[in-house]
């Protein structure tokens, strides 16, 4: 199907033309994961490595065998080399687009300006947006979160403002924004630099508040089922005086689906036993990660987990500087902790063919290790890992040269990726939605399927 110049206000919309065919194909999946290795993960360090280039490209760690016939990972990421056959790797995206926003990965559009720190009513609605858009997912529950806060959060010290583009409504509205939880991340030191300390953070996403009367304040709860029945009786305190029905629309149909019993159940992690908790990891994001697999149970469409920056000067996965320090003792374990656990996890509920598990970040990082062992920006070349949700389970889809610079077989662009994520999701990618000026834009902006990663 393909639908051009409906309008969102008024008339014949995309969403009343959907809702209005309940017959039409349906995909294999119901929910997508989508794990943003924010900052840049080194493809050549991960996924993609390079043993037989010189030592200045190699880097320092090693390869090993994977549970796929003939592929290797990095040495470090020995759960998920155990789980390799169950996932299919690309590793030749590339796009030109030099920013740490997340917007070109949960979009499909790369032509965004590098520079831009906050979201714009201009940028194009994500996938999270589309699946509210379309009212996929059910009624009591919100169609996209965003966990376990909004990307940029933990630079805000340091850039004011900041708010990176990606989650959100874009030219839809702002009626199409995720839910986007908050945390109140805590660290078992201090670091002892100021670049690029591998300091973990702990907690769990918590959902958002509305902002409370100055006589309700909401006090900062050890446990999770405490906060949980604070939140009952906050929400019985909002209904009681009056405010919910003083709300406009969207605010109110927003209220009850965040006060909805589905939405606050997915939270709990009080629930989950002791060995699940352990298995994701008790870090921020391993609790993310299992509030993923929960909001998966409860049916949401699109929940993106973002392994965000909470370390003044941090960086997540822009590791300019000790990339292979930083990898070795934090990211590498916080991804092959949380990523395996959620895909066993995922197949032993018998949730996996139905939910499309997606991890990459906004970028690679440059061939050559740079004079303070790190590497820089490189749009030009990284991976994707997908896992569940019809993916052809053991592959290996493109490669790149021999110093993992540039793609040499299947290009593929972000666009391609989330082309294929909404053609999994039952979407058309070829579907309009109409941008503030009432131009048609294809909702993954040209991308193709990538039918050879399907099975």
């Amino acid at each position: 199907m393909r639908v051009g110049g409906l309008s969102l206000f008024g008339g014949m919309t995309l969403t009343r033309l959907l809702a209005a065919d309940r017959n039409r194909p349906r995909g294999p999946v119901r929910s997508v994961v989508l794990f943003n290795l924010l900052g840049g993960p080194s493809h050549q360090d991960m996924f993609d490595m390079k043993p037989g280039a010189p030592a200045n490209i190699r880097g320092e760690f090693k390869p090993a065998a994977t549970s796929a016939p003939g592929t290797q990972i990095c040495e470090h990421l020995p759960q998920t080399a155990k789980i390799m056959h169950k996932t299919c790797l690309i590793r030749s995206v590339t796009h030109n687009y030099n920013a740490h926003n997340p917007l070109n990965i949960m979009t499909g559009f790369s032509g965004g300006d590098p520079k831009q720190l906050r979201p714009k009513r201009t940028d194009p609605p994500d996938i999270g947006a589309i699946c509210q858009y379309l009212e996929l997912g059910p009624r009591d529950l919100p169609g996209a979160f965003c966990l376990p806060c909004y990307p940029g959060w933990g630079e805000r010290s340091q850039y004011p403002g900041i708010r990176r583009p990606g989650p959100y409504g874009g030219f839809l509205g702002s009626q199409y924004d995720p839910v986007i939880s908050v945390c109140e991340p805590t660290f078992e030191r201090v670091p002892e630099r100021k670049y690029y300390d591998p300091v973990w953070p702990y907690g769990e996403p918590q959902l958002p508040l509305d902002q409370p009367r100055e006589d309700l304040p909401i006090a900062r709860m050890n446990s999770r089922r405490q906060l949980l029945q604070q939140l009952d009786q906050r929400f019985g305190e909002l209904e009681s005086s009056g405010a919910v029905g003083r709300m406009d629309r969207v605010k109110r149909q927003a209220f009850d689906m965040i006060s909805s019993s589905r939405t606050r159940s997915a939270f709990d992690l009080s629930v989950e036993s002791d060995q699940t908790r352990e298995r994701y990891g008790r870090n921020l994001h391993g609790s993310s990660m299992l509030v993923a697999r929960r909001l998966v149970e409860a049916g949401a469409p699109f929940i993106s987990v973002h392994a965000e920056n909470f370390i003044p000067h941090g960086f997540t996965y822009d590791m300019h500087e000790n990339n292979f320090g930083m990898l070795k003792d934090y990211n590498l374990p916080v991804l092959d902790m949380c990523f395996p656990a959620l895909v066993e996890d995922l197949e032993d509920r018998g949730l996996l063919e139905s939910t499309l598990v997606v991890v990459m970040g906004e970028m690679g990082r440059s061939p050559k290790v740079n004079t303070k062992a790190g590497r820089d920006h490189w749009p030009q070349c990284g991976f994707c890992l997908l896992a569940g949700g019809g993916v052809a389970a053991g592959g290996v889809y493109g490669a790149s040269d021999r110093h993992a610079a540039y793609p040499v077989d299947n290009p593929v662009s972000p666009a391609d990726i989330v082309a294929t994520i909404y053609h999994q999701l039952g979407v058309d990618p070829h579907v309009t939605v109409n941008d503030p000026s009432g131009r048609p834009v294809p909702i993954a902006h040209g991308g193709r399927v990538l039918k050879d990663v399907l099975s």
